[in-house]
């Protein structure tokens, strides 16, 4: 049965080729994916490969995508994409390929294992065994970002309810799928009260449809100090896009290198796979680059395809090599026995196909994922206006708020009055304190005490036009079912 850890053709087609697109990438991308390719190829995993061509070169041929004309129809024949990395040219005008990749094909759920293998793999922390799953499509990585003034710039930080039930949902699933017995959920919901609060809250209700699982939530902050020094603590950690991205590194490090692990980013019609290492093109072409992240890559693949079984085989060959100290120059350590190029550890990991492990864990064949829950209906809300915040760019005088507000007052509805202004977020006015820095840009709050309109608030930019002032931006204020949808000042 497919779900969404699993190709949609994965179950039907699991004894015969899936086409699986593949770009051999920059640097050290074309040595890394000859030896995984070899590896899949000896494990006997059923994939037909059609290349497409992504990357440096395409670049610099002027698609500054970074995608060659053709690669969409690629893409689209074969709903999977396993990656070397790329290099993106240094300068303006180049888009991120993996942005562009993420959000153009909807891959919303970025998935990344991070385990030591200790004492083979040199880390502090041998009992480290966690997943991290990120979202990936929006959080402030949908780059809005505007110039407002002269002194501030904006960075729209988008959480949508859709978004947040999807990715918690993926790491429940992923638990159950992976026999994991606790998800945490990271955010900085105390600050970040709405955006992150949706988050939090999401959780809190899809936490209740497996109560098999532990479940518990963890501000951003103290959880990535855990990760760094008590990784042990976390099973499989759920997060917005940016704290994932920081924290998914931070994970990799503390488990060993970054350039063991591997990664997954997964949509309702197509996956990526890729390792989360740059393409290193000081080392390319010299036979020494570790293929073990790639590798960890298509591991993961195999198993969104419904080959479980062969990614088990590949896993358990790759750790029976690091226990024999048969290691790539990057993780060569007292445990080494012999230091081997890119190609010869390919080899070393075909020649254990079919072995186990004696110390480090074996690799578990995930089972079957059940079909997921599907979401309840949402109960109709109701939506009520009920004032705006406008933004002005002002650097009068020595910028005293007092002036600010005698001028806003002047130009203010009786039904719709100026309630507050802030600066970068602090409540300047009324009762401000004088020691608060105070830059160019002024959020300034006017709010009814009942429902307003449309109309109220173009009545009160017109007044607002006519003192001269430059407003930059408005916010609506709504409430939903009574509740607020907008944050007070800080100090407020």
């Amino acid at each position: 049965m497919s779900s969404t850890l699993t190709a949609p053709h994965a179950a039907s087609a699991s004894l015969t080729a899936i086409p699986v697109a593949i770009t051999c990438g920059d640097g050290i991308g074309p040595e890394i994916m000859s030896a995984t390719l070899r590896v899949l190829e000896a494990a006997g995993a059923r994939i037909e490969t059609r290349e497409v061509r992504m990357g440096e070169t395409v670049y610099l041929e002027g698609h500054t995508s970074g995608l060659a004309p053709d690669a969409w129809d690629v893409l689209r024949g074969t709903g999977v994409l396993l990656k070397a990395p790329i290099t993106t040219p240094q300068g303006g005008g180049y888009k991120s390929l993996n942005v562009t990749l993420r959000k153009s094909l909807g891959l919303y759920a970025n998935v990344r294992p991070c385990r030591a293998y200790a004492p083979y793999v040199t880390t502090h922390h041998p009992a480290m065994d966690l997943v991290i799953i990120r979202e990936n499509e929006e959080d402030l990585y949908a780059g809005i970002e505007h110039r407002q003034t002269r002194e501030v710039i904006q960075c729209l930080k988008l959480i949508t309810r859709d978004g947040c039930e999807k990715i918690v949902r993926y790491a429940f699933e992923y638990a159950r799928q992976h026999n994991r017995r606790k998800v945490t959920a990271l955010s900085k919901d105390n600050i970040m009260k709405l955006t992150d609060g949706l988050f939090h809250r999401v959780f809190d209700e899809i936490r209740a449809e497996y109560p098999e699982l532990e479940a518990e939530h963890q501000i951003i902050d103290i959880g990535t100090a855990r990760v760094a020094t008590r990784p042990e603590l976390y099973d499989v950690i759920v997060t917005l896009n940016l704290y994932g991205d920081i924290l998914s590194d931070v994970a990799a490090e503390v488990a060993g290198s970054v350039g063991l692990a591997g990664s997954a980013n997964i949509g309702a019609k197509f996956a990526m796979f890729e390792a989360i290492h740059g393409s290193a093109p000081d080392i390319a072409g010299q036979n020494i680059a570790n293929p073990s992240g790639l590798l960890q890559s298509a591991v993961l693949m195999l198993e969104y395809l419904g080959q479980p079984d062969i990614a088990s085989t590949i896993s358990n060959a790759w750790l029976k090599t690091l226990e024999d100290g048969l290691h790539t120059r990057d993780i060569a350590s007292e445990q080494t026995l012999q230091v081997l190029g890119t190609q010869e550890f390919a080899d070393a990991v075909i020649e254990r196909l079919g072995q186990f492990p004696a110390h480090l864990k074996p690799a578990p064949t995930p089972r079957e994922a059940a079909e997921p829950p599907k979401p309840k209906p949402r109960a109709p809300i109701i939506k009520q206006l009920v004032g705006t915040d406008v933004f002005f760019e002002w650097f009068e005088g020595e910028r005293d708020p007092e002036a600010l507000a005698a001028v806003l007052q002047s130009a203010q509805l009786e039904h719709l009055p100026l309630l507050m202004i802030t600066n970068r977020g602090v409540k300047v006015w009324p009762q401000g304190i004088p020691e608060t820095f105070k830059s160019d840009h002024w959020r300034c709050r006017f709010l009814s005490a009942g429902s307003i309109t449309h109309a109220d608030v173009l009545a009160l930019l017109s007044n607002l036009n006519q003192t001269g002032l430059d407003f930059i931006k408005t916010e609506h204020l709504y409430t939903f079912d009574g509740v607020p949808g907008y944050t007070l000042g800080q100090g407020q």
